[in-house]
């Protein structure tokens, strides 16, 4: 849930249905300006007690952000206060219990990529170290309760936190307790998007698997590889799943629009703030009938807006949204970018993909969907192969397309050495969520967390 931020030619009203559809339409480029972008978020803790930090407490998330100015970054305010940050890397926002997300610029190459990220990296920690500030990268609170956590000075959060209730058990628990890394791929045109559309709906529970790393919660097992994928299947049946009509014969922007127009409301955003429309209808909103802003009609930026509040694996907005993993150490970032480069942006190996999933039922789909939160790697498509054998038969097919792009680093180096942390989970079979168990039944406890689960960690790649 990035920081609002819009442009104005966002500004002009909705006149038909052409309007909605060219959101989509002007994401389409030609392959060579696609790009990627990066999403990662990690659990802000002090180093003192191990709290949540609060907002406005001294050293706490206000100060954080502000701290981040001297770099060079732009605040961005709400009702006098700072909220995020933008800057030549994307921008830096705030989830709703204070988990702290840099949504990274589009860049041209994972390269690019894992510099922004080394940069940050550095920025956080020099912030961090001067606040005492620590940070996990981890997909779950491990050890804290709801009441511990507290709710950042958002509008759009305020209003998502009493509505969450209404239409699922867990919707909280999304909000104040979990992170995610995310990547955003481009498309070339319609036909693009659906194909690259229905691989990555498909193979989002292969991603879950091998990015999985929630094992705890509240201090003890869950029970569970991936609790924030769980805590997804019972959030809001309306905005979440894996959208069956993705896979229909028909499926294009149009079908979006409809699935779009379909998810209720949350806000409406104006003068400065927002404005409570949850449950609300935008065709409604569309016809100037919104009972929250009655004999008014949207403009695009509430379409865009309205966008971003469905929370499907994948989400199509000017590009695709791939969001299955769990937050984990910044290095997992472009490992979780090479990955889905590696697949949907090489045209062999998006064929292969295809071939592969043209055999799966709707049946599968969901099976996987319901079954890789619990079971992870293990998960077996239609009782056939597991989640592991299929990525060890992707493995080397990723490598081979990463090479293929001959996107070389200053050492000469292509992007395949990105995928070396999914390679080594492969080969030993063992997830984040698995190592992380293992540890908690050797020492008895999770004392281990604060010092192993630093999300800016050295790795293999640094």
């Amino acid at each position: 849930m990035s920081t609002r931020q819009t442009s104005s030619s966002q500004n002009h009203p909705i006149e038909s249905r052409d309007d909605l559809l060219r959101i989509f339409q002007a994401g389409e480029k030609p392959k060579a300006q696609w790009r990627v972008g990066t999403e990662h978020e990690k659990l802000v803790y002090k180093k003192q007690n191990h709290q949540a930090p609060s907002y406005e407490e001294k050293g706490g998330i206000c100060d954080l952000l502000q701290g981040f100015t001297r770099f060079g970054w732009q605040p961005i305010y709400e009702n006098d206060k700072i909220i995020g940050l933008s800057g030549d890397d994307g921008a830096i926002s705030l989830e709703p219990a204070g988990q702290f997300e840099l949504s990274g610029a589009p860049r041209s190459t994972i390269h690019e990529s894992y510099d922004e990220i080394c940069r940050h990296i550095q920025q956080t920690q020099e912030v961090g170290d001067e606040l005492g500030l620590g940070f996990l990268g981890l997909g779950l609170w491990p050890d804290k309760k709801r009441s511990d956590l507290p709710l950042m000075p958002k509008g759009r959060y305020k209003i998502m936190t009493e509505y969450m209730p209404k239409v699922g058990k867990l919707g909280l628990d999304m909000m104040l307790r979990t992170c995610t890394i995310q990547s955003n791929i481009d498309y070339g045109s319609e036909a693009d998007m659906v194909k690259k559309f229905r691989v990555s709906l498909a193979l989002q529970p292969l991603a879950t698997a091998l990015f999985a790393n929630s094992p705890f919660l509240e201090g003890h097992p869950n029970g569970f590889s991936s609790y924030r994928s769980h805590i997804w299947t019972d959030t809001d049946p309306h905005r979440t799943g894996i959208l069956p009509f993705v896979f229909d014969d028909d499926f294009g922007y149009e079908r979006y629009i409809d699935y779009m127009l379909s998810v209720p409301m949350y806000f409406v955003y104006r003068d400065g703030r927002y404005i409570d429309a949850s449950g609300q209808d935008f065709r409604a909103f569309l016809r100037g009938e919104l009972p929250a802003l009655p004999n008014e009609k949207p403009i695009l930026s509430d379409w865009v807006d309205h966008l971003s509040t469905a929370f499907p694996e994948v989400r199509l907005k000017s590009y695709l949204e791939m969001r299955g993993a769990d937050g984990a150490s910044a290095m997992m970032s472009p490992a979780l970018s090479a990955f889905w480069i590696s697949i949907l942006y090489d045209s062999e190996l998006l064929d292969t993909a295809s071939d592969i999933i043209k055999s799966w039922s709707m049946d599968d789909y969901r099976n996987l969907r319901n079954e890789v939160p619990k079971k992870g790697l293990k998960t077996l498509i239609g009782g056939r192969q597991s989640l592991l054998d299929l990525g060890r038969q992707l493995w080397p097919l990723m490598n081979d397309a990463l090479k293929r792009r001959a996107i070389l680093n200053d050492k000469g180096q292509d992007e395949s050495r990105y995928l070396a942390p999914i390679g080594e989970i492969l080969e030993s079979g063992q997830s984040l969520s698995d190592r992380l168990l293992a540890r908690y039944h050797q020492t008895g406890n999770l004392d281990f967390i604060y010092q192993e689960c630093d999300w800016a960690q050295p790795h293999i790649l640094s």
